[in-house]
């Protein structure tokens, strides 16, 4: 496992289930961590062996939707540990199930604002602090409807399909100031939602979200410096 000590990493929708993982997974390296949560106290329930130490991370409430609210927390982050190294941008959601004719444009308005938008105001607000750091690791997540359409999924698809075509934007201005950016697209993740929702299904099948995490890991890690715009499907076996 990489070692990511005196290395500074913000986590979006850090106590999401993808988003607790990630900021185990990153303290459990070393890293200091910078946890961008709806609710504060929400951090307790969801990654309590971080909540109860009190060190090496700095919890910050925050509109993800809020460009202001995004960038004052930046601030925040670099006022504590002098600088940004890794942004993983967790926070999204999913919402799906009609067809385009009977889908309310509040749905499609909201997919692009909870996932494509928040990406982009997250990487807008930590980039020029990499820019002066001369390096940086930001990782988006996808998912599989953001390459090809599905039934009744086009706002959630289209909504990640801007994520994709964001990273990929994102790699080509970037990588030339040792900034990597690529993005995960998760198969069905295993959390206890999904399993509420699809109680018949092949669980064993699914992708766990500590198993994202580490390859989180490796690509904010130098073993992944020269990858540069990657979209990497982590399916599991579904």
């Amino acid at each position: 496992m990489s070692n990511f000590k005196d290395k500074v990493a913000v986590v979006t929708g850090a106590t999401g289930n993808l988003g607790a993982a990630t900021a185990r997974a990153f303290y459990q390296a070393d890293a200091n961590l910078v946890l961008f949560v709806r609710k504060p106290d929400s951090l307790a329930k969801m990654i309590p062996e971080i909540a109860e130490t009190n060190e090496r991370f700095l919890v910050i409430a925050v509109d993800m939707t809020n460009p202001e609210s995004v960038h004052n927390a930046v601030e925040r982050a670099i006022d504590n540990f002098g600088r940004i190294d890794m942004l993983v941008n967790t926070f999204g959601g999913y919402r799906a199930g009609t067809p385009v004719h009977e889908t309310p444009l509040e749905t499609w308005d909201f997919m692009h604002a909870l996932n494509a938008r928040t990406a982009f105001i997250a990487s807008q607000a930590v980039i020029p602090n990499m820019l002066e750091n001369g390096n940086g690791k930001i990782i988006n997540i996808g998912a599989r409807p953001g390459l090809k359409g599905r039934k009744n999924m086009a706002a959630y698809g289209a909504s990640k399909s801007g994520v994709i075509r964001l990273t990929e934007s994102m790699a080509a201005e970037l990588k030339d100031q040792d900034i990597n950016v690529n993005c995960i697209l998760p198969g069905t993740i295993d959390t206890p939602q999904n399993r509420h929702e699809m109680p018949k299904a092949d669980h064993s099948k699914w992708v766990t979200p500590e198993a994202i995490a580490q390859v989180i890991l490796f690509l904010v890690s130098d073993a992944a410096n020269p990858i540069h715009g990657a979209a990497i499907p982590v399916y599991g076996k579904s």
